[in-house]
């Protein structure tokens, strides 16, 4: 991982290295927190982050599908995004995570009284499956796991629980010495890949399936439009 020189932290910058959280941080031990994996892309302008609003918003929404109240708004997260990005005064491509999530003070289940906090980290990170991989392309296997239920771990949000069924597809995937994998619903039909939205061309058509059992794929929606 390539460090930059600061994370944004509940409204401060604080520096890598002493962005921490305690070991008792409630996302920790129950996984509900909500994220969201945003691009920006060096242009002649300077960096240009894609579709802000749109992620933001559904950073928001994955939030409310998980009963966090958040403690910053739309325009406060937007706003930390950008400075982020000049402060650390990034030279490539980088990729955005804004994190909200359950702090310290609070543990078991019923998580309703526990703390919320929001950071914002940002690195220079390249085309996720490689540039040979954009190049030449990639092996991709239909995994053994099925895409969970909406009804039943909040598919509907971009949440921390929810990736260990992406953790667990992808781990089989390249341990079969594939690159990535590609998950069913349980009725058999194709959801989405580990970590993104699926397209395919037929009889030159492009084709991409309803987000009935998967995220909401702001990529697929640009495309789409």
């Amino acid at each position: 991982m390539n460090k930059a020189p600061y994370i944004w932290m509940d409204g401060e910058f604080v520096s890598w290295d002493e962005a921490k959280v305690h070991i008792l941080t409630h996302t920790l031990h129950y996984g509900n927190g909500v994220f969201e994996g945003t691009r920006a892309y060096q242009t002649e302008k300077g960096l240009a982050i894609f579709k802000l609003r749109e992620h933001t918003k559904r950073l928001l929404n994955s939030a409310k599908i998980t009963l966090i109240k958040p403690n910053f708004d739309l325009e406060t997260l937007e706003k930390a995004q950008v400075e982020l990005l000049q402060k650390n005064k990034f030279k490539g491509n980088v990729y955005l995570r804004p994190l909200i999530y359950l702090g310290y003070g609070v543990m078991g289940l019923y998580h309703a009284k526990a703390p919320v906090n929001t950071a914002i980290a940002a690195w220079e990170w390249g085309t996720y499956l490689g540039e040979e991989g954009l190049e030449k392309g990639i092996k991709v296997k239909i995994s053994s796991f099925v895409r969970s239920s909406v009804k039943s771990t909040m598919g509907k949000a971009k949440a921390a629980a929810n990736y260990l069924n992406s953790q667990m597809a992808k781990s089989e995937a390249v341990d079969c010495g594939y690159e990535e994998a590609l998950l069913l619903d349980s009725e058999g039909f194709i959801a989405e890949g580990s970590g993104e939205c699926f397209f395919i061309v037929r009889d030159g058509v492009l084709i991409s399936p309803p987000n009935d059992t998967s995220l909401e794929s702001i990529t697929q929606g640009m495309v789409i439009e």
